[in-house]
């Protein structure tokens, strides 16, 4: 099976089989079925992408209930630091957090339950960032943390002097401060 099991009940990383000769590479990014036979029934609606240089940060984001989002994240070219924070009042990983390294050459993918925070950092010039949502994007339902709140304490690895943030993200509040609705179910 092509998934990893994290600590975190639900976050699954995703490596995918890429077949590569002199033309270059094929990879499937997504099969109902795989992820089915992995315990991942969702039916995504919506696919974003982004392209960002070295040193922005975005996140920590989340939608509330009912318009929360499980996400399938990947980077298409490039490099980021991707990392989600269980939000999930009664989780046994709740207030922690998950960090993973995802680029184009390494094609793995994070698959994010709801009820997780998420943001990533840019590790390198162009990189482009691409994720499948289960559910439509709601701006009223807006949620977010603190990317950096001490008691998270995210290296992001990007110097603080070089660091690109919203300031949208620059406001949010600390995790012990936010506002959400989840609940953790086993």
């Amino acid at each position: 099976m092509p998934f990893i099991d994290t600590d975190f009940p639900g976050l699954k990383i995703f490596d995918p089989a890429v077949y590569s000769d002199s033309r270059g590479y094929f990879v499937e990014t997504f099969n109902e079925n795989t992820f089915k036979a992995a315990g991942i029934d969702v039916r995504f609606v919506q696919d974003n992408e982004s392209k960002s240089q070295y040193g922005v940060v975005r996140g920590l984001h989340y939608q509330l209930d009912p318009h929360a989002q499980a996400k399938l994240v990947r980077v298409i070219y490039g490099e980021v630091l991707d990392v989600v924070v269980d939000i999930r009042r009664g989780s046994p990983t709740y207030g922690q957090k998950y960090e993973v390294l995802l680029s184009g050459e390494n094609k793995r993918q994070l698959f994010i339950p709801r009820g997780f925070a998420h943001g990533f950092s840019v590790l390198q010039n162009d990189t482009v960032f691409s994720y499948k949502c289960d559910n439509f994007y709601n701006k009223a339902s807006e949620g977010g943390v603190l990317l950096s709140d001490p008691d998270l304490a995210i290296d992001w690895r990007i110097p603080a002097d070089k660091m690109v943030i919203s300031d949208k993200d620059k406001n949010n509040p600390l995790l012990k401060d936010c506002v959400n609705n989840f609940e953790y179910r086993p």
